[in-house]
């Protein structure tokens, strides 16, 4: 017998631009319980695509380069007969929203010698053009499910 479905408690938006998602992007940028230090840099980093996209508010941008980083599809392994197959799967939204926040902050954490802020303000912006290494991320994703699509029918 299945287990009862956990429910989530829901995210109260965050004070400053009363957005869930910002509340997220915090909250996965959060290291050792610090949330006044993520959402300094959070904050920065909006205020920064707001003084270079004059035209743009900073979560409409935010939000666009979510969408453009989200993958719609992903290869998962599979073990059928001995043999491991990558099967492509579609990607859940809420998944998608979390691997995009998460591949966002991963490469702007790579990147060294600038303050944490505007690295990820750098990021979103090119997020946000359908550019950078995180929209290269997922188009290489896209490109493994596209490969492997001879195993769809493996599918669960």
């Amino acid at each position: 017998m299945r287990r009862k479905l956990k429910t989530k408690k829901p995210l109260s938006p965050d004070n400053v631009y009363d957005s869930t998602k910002v509340a997220k992007f915090i909250n996965y940028i959060m290291i050792g319980g610090k949330k006044n230090t993520a959402r300094k840099i959070v904050y920065d980093a909006l205020e920064i695509i707001k003084e270079k996209e004059a035209k743009d508010k900073p979560v409409e941008v935010f939000d666009n380069a979510l969408k453009n980083v989200g993958p719609t599809m992903e290869v998962r392994s599979r073990r059928i007969g001995g043999a491991a197959y990558q099967v492509p799967r579609e990607v859940r939204p809420e998944r998608r929203m979390a691997l995009a926040m998460r591949w966002i902050i991963e490469i702007a954490k790579k990147g060294k010698g600038k303050p944490m802020a505007n690295r990820l303000a750098d990021e979103l912006l090119l997020a946000n053009k359908n550019e950078g290494e995180a929209v290269k991320k997922r188009e290489n994703v896209h490109k493994m499910a596209d490969a492997n699509k001879a195993f769809a029918h493996f599918s669960w």
